[in-house]
């Protein structure tokens, strides 16, 4: 669009992983005007799960195309959409076991006496402690608990939302009421979520089995008794790992 980031101003807010740009502006002036004409440029750029949500839901969402079409029903479980919006199926998993090469890497180099090179991440936990500490203030969005925050969201749940960070420590923005379709789509997060915590919290088994049913790509892309056993591979897998309620019975010993 021409616009240097550092004169954007935004606003996003939602759940991890499907929160939305509220306000999108360059000194007071909204620019998603400027970014439909981009992506009308551009034929390529509509060819993602990003723009095709934005035009869809009315805001730009944050996630990545390749992670956010894992939270949706409408791509994955479409070969056509798949090569359409150029998904990279295995792409988190890929980045996962890069990680786990990276983090063997390092341990190994410790272990030896070497050391590594430290660099700054994108995450926040350093630069939270630092303004908690030094009382610098900065914003970041954080996922914080559901306090009256988000009107329209289930109270006590996860919400993104801006924070300001000082010595004070971590305070929430007051967002209000999301756009209803943005909220009716968090909500469906927020179910899957809610009872993936009780399934622990309370050691029922047949919750995993409800979180699984009601994800929507899962649920788009699987049969139940897919799902089902899908669920018990899972458990089976993972084992000692789980809360003793969880485990398979080989694994409770």
């Amino acid at each position: 669009m021409g616009a240097p980031f550092d004169e954007v101003t935004f606003l996003g807010a939602g759940i991890n992983h499907q929160s939305f740009i509220l306000r999108f502006e360059r000194g007071g002036e909204n620019l998603y005007p400027l970014l439909d004409e981009a992506i009308e440029r551009d034929p390529e750029l509509a060819r993602t799960v990003r723009v095709e949500m934005y035009r869809r839901l009315g805001y730009f969402p944050t996630e990545s195309s390749e992670h956010g079409a894992e939270y949706v029903p409408w791509f994955m479980r479409h070969d056509e959409l798949v090569e359409r919006y150029r998904i990279s199926v295995g792409e988190y998993v890929q980045r996962s076991e890069e990680n786990l090469r990276e983090y063997e890497g390092i341990r190994s180099a410790l272990a030896a006496g070497e050391g590594f090179e430290i660099e700054r991440s994108l995450e926040y936990a350093s630069l939270i402690i630092h303004s908690i500490e030094t009382g610098t203030e900065r914003t970041v969005y954080g996922n914080v608990r559901n306090s009256g925050l988000i009107d329209n969201l289930p109270d006590g749940c996860c919400v993104e939302v801006p924070c300001l960070v000082d010595r004070t420590g971590v305070q929430p923005t007051h967002i209000g009421a999301l756009p209803p379709q943005l909220a009716a789509l968090n909500r469906t997060f927020a179910n899957v979520c809610e009872l993936t915590v009780r399934a622990a919290l309370e050691g029922k088994r047949e919750h995993v089995y409800h979180a699984a049913m009601l994800d929507p790509n899962t649920a788009a892309s699987l049969t139940l008794d897919e799902i089902e056993s899908l669920v018990d591979d899972l458990l089976d897998a993972h084992g000692d790992a789980l809360p003793e309620g969880l485990r398979p019975v080989a694994a409770t010993g």
